[in-house]
């Protein structure tokens, strides 16, 4: 395995997307931090070099599938497609599959087939390979981590569509608090006002897998940063906040003891 190799044939491919694309370049930003991400961890696990390899390359791959996406659709929205299935299908699919530019030897095509097809998914389940379910859950907590940057850099407006002025604004809806306060990531279609989106991007971190992720959320102050980046308006908003902020920092230091 090579990741050199894997590398450049990945910035090969980025050729053929227009470059200059803000939505274009976000996507090649948060890729190279997703494999910082896996690299971090991984080292901090001490994972074999085959391994720590493998994470790197499905970090590197995992959302090939969003630059076709927005060759398509001009849009990262889940209504268009399952970008993580439709990046597997890009990279596995047809005679002379994509893979092969990335890794010419087949031996690691199911892991990072599933890998790549599941690290979207709301939980994972159903991976009964000890192997295959611990790169599926590498990427995952790699991914987020890596979110953790986006949602502190980009702009509020980017991430959910309306000014940071008025994100700050309305209550945050029953079922989306009930996810919070049961400790668990939330549903998409329990969505309703700006703030639970907010809420959801912080709410995601109970899904994080492995302690190591969670000591570099904890190094980093990233839960904190993230939920105090909005000065909410509501006093019921920002009450719950602050429950939410104690509870979910709590739930750090019990993984971490």
């Amino acid at each position: 395995m090579d990741f050199k190799q894997a590398r450049d044939a990945f910035e090969a491919y980025l050729d053929e997307y227009d470059g200059e694309d803000e939505k274009i370049k976000l996507k090649i930003v948060h890729t190279y931090g997703v494999v910082k991400s896996a690299r971090e961890i991984g080292k901090r696990m001490h994972l074999n070099e085959e391994d720590q390899q493998l994470a790197e390359l499905i970090a590197l791959l995992h959302d090939i599938g969003r630059f076709e996406q927005l060759r398509l659709y001009n849009s990262f929205s889940p209504d268009t497609m399952d970008h993580a299935a439709f990046g597997a299908q890009l990279l596995f699919e047809g005679e002379n599959p994509m893979i092969r530019r990335f890794l010419p030897d087949p031996e690691f095509d199911e892991i990072i087939h599933t890998a790549i097809a599941r690290h979207s998914d709301f939980k994972l389940e159903g991976i009964t390979d000890e192997r295959i379910l611990f790169h599926a859950k590498m990427i995952r907590d790699a991914d987020k981590l890596d979110n953790c940057r986006v949602k502190l850099q980009e702009s509020v407006e980017a991430m959910i569509g309306v000014p940071q002025e008025k994100a700050r604004e309305g209550l945050i809806s029953p079922k989306v608090w009930e996810s919070c306060l049961k400790k668990e990531a939330v549903l998409s279609p329990d969505r309703v006002t700006s703030v639970d989106y907010w809420v959801s991007y912080v709410a995601q971190y109970y899904d994080l897998n492995f302690k190591e992720t969670w000591q570099i959320m904890k190094e980093e102050d990233y839960i904190s940063r993230i939920i105090w980046r909005l000065d909410y308006k509501e006093k019921d908003t920002l009450e719950k906040m602050k429950i939410l902020d104690q509870q979910m920092n709590d739930y750090m230091e019990n993984i971490l003891c």
